[in-house]
């Protein structure tokens, strides 16, 4: 089913729960939402887990206020939604920009409420490159990508897609995530894009203590696995779980070996 929860600030966030058993909470990536988890929600009620996916702020089916797209905000909405649903022991899972808003609820909210934590080809610590941090793209290469979306958003989604993976997909599935983009503001989607460029969590990994899994595609063009090397050297209880045929988009990439190794972690 499907929730519409009001939060403090007045804003309506949608999350989708679907099956029963330990919660899995999907925190998804940038510009899209909670269906890029379709694989995921299809598969995991039916091995006894409950899926809940968010949409973040700004994105999907949640309010798309005129500047509320921080790590901080979204954490808060994030934090919202738990607390609304009564989970007190959960995993949590952040795709992309999803993992940096996961860290930083992990640090804020979630202490004693998450029991795992899964970061998915992660935009962490750094989306972009800053001193004694040669990864990812550059502040000046963010900008230009926030000044296409001023012009022209469906051209830099669409050429932002076309990045997205290391292994051929339909058209049709190219299309459908494609429309999924689509969906979000613009404001937002350019409003997160600064966040992205922007956050800093290199000092946030060290007070992770949740057991942690870092999936990570070895082909990523977006967050290169340099991102992984430096996730797992800041986290002490961390584990690195390499995609070797993966690009940035390793659930659709590697899909069986994905929900494979993410049933293995749920059941370890």
């Amino acid at each position: 089913m499907g929730h519409h929860i009001k939060t403090r600030t007045g804003h309506t966030i949608f999350a989708e729960d679907i099956g029963t058993g330990i919660p899995v909470v999907f925190l998804h990536g940038w510009p899209v939402n909670h269906k890029m988890f379709e694989y995921q929600m299809n598969e995991l009620p039916k091995q006894g887990y409950r899926f809940i996916g968010i949409d973040l702020l700004g994105f999907g089916q949640s309010d798309k206020p005129w500047n509320t797209y921080t790590y901080d905000a979204q954490a808060e909405a994030v934090h919202e939604v738990v607390e609304h649903l009564g989970l007190d022991h959960f995993v949590l899972v952040g795709f992309s920009m999803g993992g940096p808003i996961a860290i930083r609820y992990t640090n804020k909210y979630g202490a004693a409420k998450v029991d795992k934590l899964l970061l998915l080809s992660a935009a962490a610590p750094v989306f972009t490159q800053r001193d004694a941090y040669p990864f990812g793209m550059k502040k000046e290469e963010a900008d230009d990508m926030i000044a296409q979306l001023q012009t022209d958003r469906p051209k830099t989604l669409h050429n932002f897609g076309e990045m997205f993976f290391a292994q051929e997909h339909s058209e049709s599935f190219m299309k459908w995530f494609f429309h999924l983009g689509l969906v979000a503001s613009g404001h937002g989607t350019i409003q997160a894009m600064e966040a992205l460029r922007d956050e800093d969590l290199r000092d946030e990994l060290v007070h992770i203590s949740a057991p942690t899994y870092i999936f990570h595609g070895q082909k990523d063009e977006i967050c290169p696995f340099d991102f992984a090397n430096e996730i797992t050297g800041g986290i002490v209880n961390s584990t690195v779980i390499p995609f070797e045929h993966s690009g940035h988009g390793l659930l659709f990439d590697e899909k069986e070996k994905f929900n494979s190794e993410l049933l293995r972690v749920l059941q370890d």
